[in-house]
C-alpha cells in the first residue's frame, strides 16, 4: 500500500460518548474495570446493547471479583447524561438484562499457559501530521466530539443531549494536510431550540474553539444538524452495540484495521493489547525520526505464545530498510501476549479512559509513551 496521490481529501468521523455505540463501549469498559480493580487478573470479554429504555449486558468473566453489574449499567448512563426515556434512555427506570457466564475451559487452555486469547490480526500506525502522531482528520473530529461534550456537561449549551457525530473532511497537498474542506456535526438537542440558535452556538462554542483558524477558508463548508431537527437520539433514535465503532477508535480509516474489537476485552485478548502495542511501536518509529509514517500488522493463533507475522511499511518515507525495522522490532519487544500486558501495565484498571475520543493520541496511556529506539 503506496501512497501514489498528492492531492486528495480524506475524511473521518467520531462520536459523542451518548452515541448508542459508544454508551455499550462504555458499559462495557466499566464493567472490565470494575472486574479489574477487584482482581488485577480478570478474564472478561462482555458485550453490551442498547434498545428502547433496555441494556442487555453478556459475555464471559472469569474473575475473584464480584460486581454489581447492574449498577456500573446504570451509573454510566447517569454519568453520560441520559434521563429521559421519551428522547433517549432513563438511567432510573431503564430494563437491565445481565447473562455473563464463565470463559470457556477450551479457551483458557491457551490462555493459561501465556497463548493469545484468539486468532487475528492486529494494525498499528502513526503519522507526524499532528503533535499526537495521529491522523489530522480523526484527531480533529475527535477534539469536535469531546468539545461538544464539554458544552454540553459544563452547561456552555444548556439545551443539548448527549448524542452526537462529528465528520471532518481535510485537503491534502503533496500529502500533506492543507486546509479542512468541510465540518459536519450533527447534535442530539432539547425540543424548543431553533436550528439557527443550534448552528450559531455550535459554530461559536464548539467550532471555533477547537479547529485553528488557518486551516479554514471562505471555502470551507459547516454542516450542523442537516436534517434540521434531531431530539429523539440515544438507544431511542438507533441501537447500540459494543464493538461498532472500530475505525472511529483506531485511525478514521486512515490505517487498515483488522476487525476486532476493544472495549470490554481484559488485555489477554490481543484484539485489544497487541493493537495497542503495534501503535506504540508505529508512534516511537515516527518519533525517533526512522518514517514519516508507519503501519505494523501482525498475527496470532489462538494458544500460541509468539506472533505468526509481522509486516511493516513506511511508505517510502522510512531512512532504514522495512526488514531492518521488522529486525529492530523483534530485538527490542516482546510481542507475546504476557510480554505486552508485561510492557504496557495492562492489568490495571485504565480501560475507561480509552472508550471515547479515541483509544489513541492521548498521552496519558501508556502505548503513547515515546522511548529511544
Amino acid at each position: 500500500m503506496r501512497l501514489i496521490m498528492s492531492n486528495y481529501y480524506f475524511t473521518s468521523e467520531s462520536v459523542t460518548e451518548g452515541h448508542p455505540d459508544k454508551l455499550c463501549d462504555t458499559i462495557s469498559d466499566n464493567i472490565l474495570d470494575e472486574y479489574l480493580k477487584q482482581d488485577k487478573n480478570s478474564r472478561v470479554a462482555v458485550e453490551t446493547f442498547a434498545s428502547k429504555n433496555l441494556i442487555v449486558v453478556a459475555g464471559e468473566v472469569t474473575s475473584k471479583g464480584n460486581v454489581n453489574v447492574e449498577k456500573v449499567v446504570r451509573d454510566t448512563i447517569k454519568n453520560i447524561g441520559y434521563d429521559n426515556e421519551n428522547t433517549d434512555i432513563d438511567y432510573r427506570t431503564c430494563d437491565v438484562k445481565i447473562n455473563i457466564n464463565k470463559q470457556s475451559t477450551d479457551i483458557a487452555l491457551g490462555v493459561d499457559i501465556g497463548g493469545a486469547g484468539d486468532q487475528g490480526i492486529m494494525f498499528g500506525y502513526a503519522c507526524d501530521e499532528t503533535e499526537n502522531y495521529m491522523p489530522y482528520a480523526i484527531n480533529m473530529a475527535h477534539k469536535l466530539s469531546k468539545r461538544l461534550t464539554e458544552a454540553r456537561k459544563q452547561n456552555e449549551i444548556d439545551y443539548l443531549r448527549p448524542d452526537g457525530k462529528t465528520q471532518v473532511t481535510v485537503e491534502y497537498e503533496n500529502n500533506l494536510p492543507k486546509r479542512i474542506e468541510t465540518i459536519l456535526i450533527s447534535t442530539q438537542h432539547l425540543d424548543n431550540v431553533s436550528n439557527e440558535q443550534i448552528k450559531r452556538d455550535i459554530t461559536d462554542k464548539v467550532i471555533k474553539k477547537v479547529v485553528p483558524m488557518n486551516m479554514m477558508d471562505e471555502n470551507t463548508k459547516i454542516y450542523i444538524n442537516p436534517t434540521g431537527r434531531f431530539v429523539i437520539g440515544g438507544p431511542l433514535g438507533d441501537t447500540g452495540l459494543t464493538g461498532r465503532k472500530i475505525i472511529v477508535d483506531t485511525y478514521g480509516g486512515y490505517s487498515r484495521h483488522g476487525g476486532g474489537a476493544f472495549s470490554g476485552k481484559d488485555a489477554s485478548k490481543v484484539d485489544r493489547s497487541a493493537a495497542y502495542m503495534l501503535r506504540h511501536i508505529a508512534k516511537n518509529i515516527v518519533a525517533n525520526g526512522y518514517a514519516k509514517k508507519c503501519e505494523i500488522q501482525i498475527s496470532y493463533a489462538i494458544g500460541k505464545k509468539e506472533p505468526l507475522s509481522i509486516y511493516i511499511n513506511t511508505f517510502g518515507t522510512g531512512i532504514k530498510t522495512e526488514e531492518e525495522l521488522v529486525k529492530l522490532i523483534k530485538n527490542k519487544f516482546d510481542l507475546t501476549p504476557n510480554g505486552i500486558i508485561n510492557y504496557l501495565d495492562l492489568r490495571n484498571p485504565i480501560y475507561s479512559l480509552t472508550t471515547n475520543y479515541g483509544h489513541f493520541g492521548k498521552e496519558n496511556l501508556p502505548w503513547e509513551k515515546i522511548i529511544k529506539l
